[in-house]
């Protein structure tokens, strides 16, 4: 029988441990759909589950890696055939079914987004979960109607992978962009896929004023706590904040002045149980409008072997936008 490689986690009282093993179909979970992923990517939440850093993990042994590009090899289900080029997202891939950082995946046909025209498996890769969540952001930006003449638009941990394609898409839909990062040094960086100002998160990452000075309509916040809060204190009346992440903590020390005093919209962001017609609204846009240049630009390449330390890497907040892995 053939034998594909897979990044597995094991749980014992010794501790957690990471290894290549040497899998079969029947190690695979079930499913109607198995596809031979091609690439993956690594984003915080793999870096969590790598390391051991929080309980992502709640299903052992587990490969991890919640996005997945590649080719569909076999399938019952009847909105796949063999050959297509299929990306998967979440859905519990990584932490409670069997994830992408593997030659093989077994999943419901339910849970892949067919590939967009425009997009090849290294370029949806590049974008993954954390590009996707900052689509389903900007999309939840235009259902409240903003839209760039009425202000300014903050993302926080921008030169992160969600902050990184956040900008890249705001800028070229004609918003001025205010990049906030803890990293003086990726000034560049960030003015490149289109950020109008800079500001050192310091700024936001303190105690929160019930509120403060007006100065966004909009933001996407991957960063949550303090950061959150006075990003919720400093929007201007009738502005909108989509939350999709937590890098300072879970916490949100706020109160209900933005909320009643403001008319301020709290808009959470869901990117692993999204239904699937918001999924392909999103992965369609990001096909559509994304700068396929400025994506090169955010997006580094790592092999199989060197996902261990970028998973280490994530976490201590050193890893640049993108990064692709290549599973094949």
């Amino acid at each position: 029988m053939e034998t594909f490689k897979a990044l597995v986690v094991r749980k014992s009282e010794a501790g957690q441990t990471v290894a290549v093993e040497q899998w079969t179909d029947a190690d695979l979970m079930d499913g109607d759909v198995t596809v031979r992923v091609s690439h993956s990517t690594v984003n915080y939440k793999d870096g969590l589950a790598l390391t051991g850093k929080a309980p992502v993990v709640r299903r052992w042994p587990m490969v991890p890696g919640i996005d997945a590009a590649g080719i569909v090899e076999t399938s019952s289900n009847p909105a796949f055939k063999p050959g297509d080029a299929v990306i998967l997202n979440g859905w519990g891939t990584g932490e409670t079914h069997l994830g992408a950082y593997a030659g093989k995946t077994r999943v419901k046909g339910d849970w892949l987004v067919p590939m967009p025209a425009g997009l090849d498996a290294a370029q949806s890769m590049a974008i993954g979960t954390a590009g996707y969540t900052a689509m389903l952001a900007v999309l939840a930006l235009e259902r409240q109607g903003l839209k760039p003449a009425d202000g300014p638009v903050v993302v926080t941990g921008a030169a992160g992978g969600v902050g990184s394609v956040a900008i890249a898409l705001l800028a070229a839909a004609g918003w001025h962009v205010i990049a906030s990062t803890g990293r003086s040094g990726e000034a560049d960086y960030l003015q490149a896929l289109g950020a109008a100002e800079i500001i050192d998160r310091a700024e936001l990452s303190g105690p929160a004023k019930p509120l403060a000075r007006e100065r966004w309509i909009a933001g996407i916040d991957s960063v949550g706590s303090h950061t959150l809060a006075n990003l919720l204190a400093m929007t201007r009346y009738g502005g909108t904040i989509a939350a999709c992440g937590l890098a300072q903590g879970m916490d949100l020390p706020s109160s209900v002045a933005p909320f009643i005093l403001r008319g301020v919209t709290l808009a959470g962001i869901d990117s692993v149980m999204c239904p699937m017609p918001r999924r392909i609204e999103a992965w369609g846009r990001l096909a559509r409008d994304l700068d396929k240049a400025k994506l090169a630009r955010l997006t580094s390449t790592i092999s199989f072997g060197q996902l261990p330390e970028t998973a280490a890497a994530i976490l201590a907040g050193t890893v640049r936008g993108r990064v692709v892995v290549t599973i094949d």
